[in-house]
This record gives structure tokens, sequence and C-alpha cells, in this order.
């Protein structure tokens, strides 16, 4: 038998080593975590960015304050007061607004981007909380109403961001909606039912439910994202804590997986393939192999109730929010996306 060169077997050695390194190498790796002193207990709800100007916003909901962060020095730079029960933050850097779905009295208050000062408030039904946005179209879609309006059903409330305008509403029977997602082409909306357990397909023109989709034996689903290019919806749900992939056209549902408990934020990164969902304790993250096909990659412990997180796939990082937790104060995780 022929024995290799030194040089070759050496080669090869550095080469499977490099592999295997590669293979093992996290999908996020923690680079910093800014304090948070001054907030008391309490969840926080959604992030949302302004990358021109590097900052993101994340509302504190149980803080009555939207916190605003300079993504290039890590640091806290503002507090905005004056929200009662801060929820899903839009910002549209056209205008240089800072929208906040406040669902404490059910207004959707507008903020100037560079001072931070009240623009204006469009009044809402009590409850407003999730929301989604249609850029071509300038329209925001509210969930309001439902169990906190104490209201025996639900109301997406449209608001067109060019006119500051309430412009409609579409009656969903449900007392509690959740993450809500919306087609390219703005043709379809889809909506959490979380207290039936079912994914309500909208049409956007008629503002009318044209179908239900049931998940099962899964309930608490609670957020959701949509892959377009492969018609795929993602959902997750809190009992059991399990991913559902859906095919968007029929509801079928083609995959399920395990995940982490107390899940409230779930990004998908169509560029890198890979779904990031965050719960208590950890953030899952997954590699979509084709539509129906997916794995988990890693468990990335974060914190207490850490389960609001924002993915930028521009400066490949990843934000986590976690609460404070006896005499762990608040911070802001923020990971390198590898």
């Amino acid at each position: 038998m022929k024995r290799l060169p030194t040089s070759l077997v050496a080669a090869s050695l550095i080469f499977f080593a490099v592999a295997a390194s590669a293979q093992q190498q996290p999908p996020l790796r923690l680079l910093k975590t800014i304090p948070l002193p001054d907030l008391k207990g309490g969840d926080f709800d959604h992030f949302d960015i302004d990358l021109p100007t590097n900052r993101i916003f994340l509302t504190a909901e149980d803080n009555d304050a939207v916190e605003v962060f300079d993504i290039r020095t890590n640091t806290l730079i503002h507090t905005i007061r004056g929200v009662d029960t801060p929820h899903t933050p839009l910002y549209l850097p056209a205008v240089k607004q800072l929208w906040v779905v406040d669902g404490g009295d059910g207004r959707l208050m507008i903020f100037d981007g560079g001072t931070y000062s009240v623009v204006e408030s469009i009044q809402l039904a009590i409850g407003a909380d999730s929301a989604v946005y249609d850029p071509p179209r300038h329209l925001l879609y509210i969930a309001t109403g439902g169990e906190d309006a104490k209201m025996d059903f639900s109301l997406i409330s449209i608001v067109d961001t060019s006119t500051h305008k309430h412009v409609g509403d579409i009656r969903v029977e449900s007392t509690n909606i959740e993450g809500m997602a919306i087609d390219k082409s703005g043709a379809r909306l889809f909506a959490n039912v979380r207290d039936r357990s079912l994914v309500a397909v909208i049409d956007t023109a008629k503002r009318t439910v044209t179908s239900t989709w049931p998940l099962g034996d899964v309930h608490g689903n609670t957020p959701m994202a949509l892959d377009d290019a492969k018609q795929r919806l993602f959902v997750v749900g809190r009992k059991p804590a399990r991913l559902i992939v859906l095919d968007s056209n029929s509801g079928k549902i083609t995959a399920t997986l395990p995940t982490a408990e107390i899940t409230d934020e779930m990004l998908f990164d169509p560029a890198s393939k890979r779904i990031y969902v965050a719960c208590d304790q950890f953030v899952v993250v997954y590699l979509q192999k084709d539509a129906d096909h997916y794995e988990e990659l890693a468990r990335i412990p974060t914190g207490y109730r850490a389960k609001t997180a924002i993915l930028v796939p521009q400066v490949k990082r990843y934000y986590v929010a976690a609460p404070r937790h006896g005499q762990q104060i608040a911070e802001i995780r923020v990971y390198a996306v590898q």
C-alpha cells in the first residue's frame, strides 16, 4: 500500500478540522449586553428598526415606555414616555415618524422621528395590540377589540399611513388575535386566532375572513411568519411548544417541530433560510432545507421571558430583550449572526 506524503496528510487533517469546526459553530454568538437598570419587571413586546439612522425601537409594555437604541454603539439613547401600554412599533423612514400601537386606551400614536414628540394620535378600539404593515399600499393592519375590550369578537382595524385615516375594519370571530402576516401581493392577510387554535385567512379587498385553518392539537398559537417564495406559513404554538409549517394556499400542515416554551416572536430570513423563534430562556434556530423539511440548528441561551427579538440581516445582528427577573436587571442581548 502506498503511503500519502506527510504534507498531504496534514493538509487533509486541517481541512476536516476546519469543516468540523464550521459545522459546530453556533448560528448566534453573544457580543454584548445593554443594561436597562431603570426598568421594573414586566414584558417587552416588539422591536422595529430605522436602519438609515442605526436605531432600533423597543416597546416596554409594562413600563409604559418605548426605548430607543443606537446599534452602532449598542447604547440606550432615549426613552419615550407618554404611552400607556405600547405594543407594536412601526418606523416610517420616508416621513421620519415612529408609529406606536398603544393598547391601554386604543390609540395609534405618531411621534416625530427626530424629536420624539407626539405628532398625532388616531383613536381605535380598546385592546389594540398586534399589527402588520403592507408597505406598497401604505396600510397598517391592527388587531383591536376582543377580550381586552370586553367584546366577543375582534376587529382588524385598517389605517392608511399616507393619510393618517382609519379607513375600515375587518371583523373576526375571536376574542384574541395575535401574530399576523400579509402576502407580497397584499391580497391575503393571515391572522392567528389564538382562542380557537385557528389561522384566519382574510381577503383584504373584500375585508372579510374567507377561511379558517385548524392547527390540530396545538394551542396558544402566537407568532407567525410567511415565506412567500415557497408558499409556506410558519406558526408557533405554546401548548405544546411546537413550530408548525402550513401550505399557505391550502392550509395543509406539512411539517411540525418541537420548540422551547412561551414563545412570542418568530422571524424568517429568506436569504439564509433560517427561522428564529424567541422563547423563555432560549432562541431556537431552524434551517429550512426545502419547503417541507426543516431541522433544528441550535438552542441559544438567552434569559427569563426573553421572547421579544429582532433580526437585522443587513448588519448580521440579532437582538433579544430580556426583562428584569429578581436581582437580574432588564437588558438587551446583542448576538452576531454566524
